[in-house]
C-alpha cells in the first residue's frame, strides 16, 4: 500500500516583496482559549482595498519597468520596439503623477485572498473589499467598465465598476494573503484554453503547439507581455486559475520539479524555449520585432489521465498587479515604483521622421494621401476623430437595418476604437488609449459599404475580413500604440465632447480634437496587412 501524502499543492518557497505600512490600525490580538486570534476591522479590509487599487492603477512594479528599460538597450531591439519601450515609459511617467491612470481601460477588479484560520473579522469580507473597490473607482479618475445584464439581452453600466471579482480561500496561521489585479478586457480576453491529450507531453509537439498558439495572443492586449503558459490541472477552472496567477508573478518562487504529492513547479527550461520562440515570432511589440513578450512562465500540473488541459495567457503593457498583508503588525501592500522617470534615457530613440496627415480635409483626399504610403509607414494624425466602440457600433448598425442612413460624422472623419476614463480637473481629456479592434471587425464591410469607417484607428491586429474590406471600398486601419493612454490625454487630445449615444456613457461617441497623435499604417487600400506578413 501507498502511503498517504498531503502537501500544499502550490508550495510558494518564499516571499521577497517589497510592502508599504498602511496603517497599525485596526488590527488587534485577542486570546480565544488557547489560540491567538488576529481580530481585523472590516474598516481595515476596506482601506488595504482602496488603497492597493488605487496604486495599481497608477504605478507599476519596478521590475515591469526596468524590462522596458532592457528593451531600450538591447541593441537588437528594432526601432518599432524601442517606439513602443519608449511611450510605455513616458505613459507610466505620466500616470505615477496620479491624475491620469496607466490605461483608459481601469479594469475588472479581481482580488485573490488566503485568509488563515486564526484571523476573525466578523463579516462578510467580500462586501468590505468591494467597498474600498467602490471608494477608489468613485474618488479616483478611473473608467466604470462593469456591465450588468437586466434580462438576457438588455444591459446597463453598473456605474461603479462593481461587482468586482473576489476570490478567499482558508490557509493555516495568523496572515491574510492578497493578490488584487485590475484586468483591461484586452488583456483578459486574451486567456486559451486548449483541451488537449497526452500526445502533446513530448518535445516536438510541445514545441509545434506553442509556435502555432501564440499567434493566437496576437498584439491586442498590448505587448510587451508577461506570458504565463500552464499545462496540467486537475480541472479546465484550476488550469486558468493558474494561469492569472502565474502570468502576475504570484508563482515565481514555485520549486523547479515535480513530486509525488503532485506539486506545481516551474520549468525553466521550456520558458526559455518559449521566449525564444516568441522573439522569432517577430510580432515583436506590437508592430514587429524581438519583444512580444518581456517573459515567460511554464508551470507544469498534475493532470487526469484523460486530460491535458492547457492555458495560455498574459498580463499586459499595463501589468496591474499588487499584493497586500495583514498580520498583527498590521496592513501593508506592495510597494510599486514612485518614480518611473528613472527608467527614461536622457534622449529619445532615433526614429525616422513620420508623415504627417491633415485630418481636418476631406475624407477622399485624406485616403489619397494616406494610399501613397506602405504598410508599417508611421504617422502623425492631426485633426479631428470620431470616437465609437462596440455598443455605438450595434446602435449605428441598428439605423443601418432600419434603413436609415449612415450618420454623417462616421462618414466624413477617422474612428478611434476607444472608451476613455474620467477627466481630471482642469484638462481636456481622462486616460484615453485604443480598444481591441478585432471586436469591430463585423461591422466593417457594412459600414464601408455605406460610406463610414474608412479610416479606422484602434489597436491590434484584424481579420481578413477587414483586409478584404478595405481592398474592396478603398479603406485604411491605422494601428495605434496600445498602453500609452495617459500620455495619449496630456499631450496628443485637445478636446473631448458627446456627439450622440450619451446615455451609453464612456461607450458614447465622442469628436475629439488630436495633435500628433501616432500612429502605423496596418491595413491599406489595396489588400496588404502588416501582420499577415509576419
Amino acid at each position: 500500500m501507498i502511503d498517504f501524502i498531503y502537501q500544499d499543492p502550490y508550495p510558494i518557497l518564499k516571499d521577497d516583496t517589497q510592502y508599504r505600512k498602511i496603517t497599525s490600525d485596526f488590527v488587534k490580538v485577542e486570546q480565544f482559549g488557547e489560540r491567538e486570534v488576529l481580530t481585523v476591522d472590516p474598516k481595515g479590509l476596506e482601506l488595504l482595498a482602496e488603497e492597493a487599487l488605487t496604486d495599481v492603477s497608477f504605478m507599476l512594479r519596478t521590475t515591469h519597468l526596468q524590462k522596458l528599460k532592457n528593451i531600450l538597450d538591447d541593441p537588437e531591439a528594432t526601432d518599432n520596439d524601442r517606439f513602443v519601450a519608449y511611450n510605455l515609459l513616458q505613459n507610466a511617467s505620466v500616470a505615477a503623477e496620479g491624475q491620469l491612470p496607466s490605461c483608459q481601460d481601469t479594469g475588472t477588479a479581481i482580488v485573490m485572498a488566503k485568509k488563515g484560520e486564526n484571523i476573525f473579522t466578523g463579516v462578510d469580507d467580500a462586501e468590505w473589499l468591494s467597498r474600498g473597490i467602490f471608494n477608489t473607482y468613485q474618488k479616483r479618475n478611473l473608467r466604470y467598465s462593469q456591465i450588468v445584464p437586466i434580462s438576457m439581452f438588455e444591459e446597463k453600466n453598473s456605474g461603479s465598476n462593481l461587482p468586482a471579482q473576489i476570490d478567499i480561500y482558508a490557509k493555516k496561521g495568523t496572515s491574510y494573503d492578497f493578490l488584487f489585479m485590475a484586468k483591461g478586457g484586452g488583456s483578459a480576453n486574451k486567456t486559451y484554453l486548449y483541451q488537449q491529450t497526452k500526445s502533446l507531453l513530448n518535445e516536438k509537439s510541445l514545441d509545434e503547439f506553442v509556435r502555432a498558439k501564440i499567434k493566437d495572443l496576437g498584439t491586442s492586449a498590448c505587448p510587451p507581455y508577461h506570458l504565463a503558459l500552464v499545462i496540467g490541472g486537475t480541472s479546465a477552472e484550476a488550469n486558468l486559475s493558474a494561469v492569472k496567477k502565474a502570468s502576475a508573478g504570484y508563482y515565481d518562487h514555485l520549486p523547479t520539479t515535480g513530486n509525488m504529492a503532485g506539486q506545481a513547479f516551474r520549468d525553466h527550461e521550456w520558458e526559455e524555449r518559449v521566449q525564444k520562440i516568441c522573439q522569432e515570432s517577430a510580432i515583436g511589440a506590437q508592430f514587429g520585432g524581438k519583444y512580444f513578450t518581456h517573459d515567460v512562465r511554464v508551470i507544469r500540473l498534475p493532470r487526469h489521465a484523460a486530460s491535458c488541459p492547457v492555458g495560455l495567457g498574459v498580463s499586459c503593457s499595463a501589468d496591474r498587479n499588487i499584493k497586500g498583508k495583514i498580520t498583527k503588525d498590521g496592513i501593508f501592500v506592495e510597494q510599486l515604483e514612485v518614480n518611473p522617470k528613472q527608467f527614461l534615457p536622457e534622449t529619445a530613440p532615433h526614429l525616422e521622421a513620420p508623415v504627417e496627415i491633415d485630418l481636418n480635409q476631406p475624407m477622399a483626399d485624406i485616403l489619397a494621401k494616406l494610399s501613397q504610403y506602405p504598410v508599417k509607414t508611421r504617422l502623425k494624425l492631426n485633426g479631428t476623430v470620431i470616437v465609437a466602440r462596440d455598443i455605438a457600433h450595434a446602435k449605428i448598425k441598428e439605423l443601418l437595418d432600419a434603413g436609415k442612413p449612415m450618420p454623417e460624422y462616421f462618414k466624413n472623419h477617422p474612428v478611434y476604437y476607444a472608451g476613455p476614463a474620467k477627466t481630471p480637473d482642469g484638462m481636456a481629456s481622462g486616460s484615453f488609449g485604443p480598444t481591441t479592434a478585432g471586436r469591430m471587425d463585423v461591422y466593417v464591410d457594412e459600414f464601408q459599404k455605406n460610406g463610414g469607417s474608412m479610416i479606422m484607428l484602434a489597436k491590434g491586429n484584424r481579420t481578413k475580413q477587414v483586409t478584404d474590406a478595405c481592398n474592396k471600398y478603398g479603406g485604411f486601419y491605422l494601428g495605434s500604440i496600445g498602453g500609452p493612454a495617459a500620455i495619449l490625454a496630456q499631450d496628443n487630445i485637445l478636446k473631448v465632447e458627446v456627439v450622440d449615444f450619451e446615455e451609453l456613457g464612456m461607450e458614447a461617441v465622442r469628436k475629439i480634437t488630436v495633435k500628433d497623435f501616432p500612429a502605423f499604417i496596418i491595413t491599406d487600400d489595396k489588400g496588404n496587412d502588416f501582420f499577415a506578413n509576419l
